[in-house]
């Protein structure tokens, strides 16, 4: 047996805006400092896993966004480097 993670199925994931709003709350929860020491390490590991999460899915959509983005010579579909300051 390996020390890897189990792959998670997706279907039982947050979704994105779920997961970043719970990722929000951990936060405002931590800073708040009204929490004892074995729920903050708590929340700072399930924080963790969000926002590996949260990163994984915008990373897939940023590949995303390159594989349909459209090259302007040729009117043809073509992977072009995402970039993210012309947002």
């Amino acid at each position: 047996m390996t020390d890897s993670q189990p792959d998670t199925d997706a279907a039982t994931l947050p979704s994105f805006e779920e997961a970043l709003a719970e990722l929000e709350a951990i936060v405002n929860k931590l800073e708040s400092g009204d929490i004892s020491l074995d729920d903050a390490i708590a929340a700072y590991a399930r924080g963790t896993e969000l926002k590996q999460q949260c990163q994984k899915r915008l990373e897939e959509a940023q590949l995303k966004v390159e594989q349909i983005k459209l090259s302007e010579t040729e009117g043809a579909v073509a992977a072009e480097a995402f970039d993210s300051t012309n947002s």
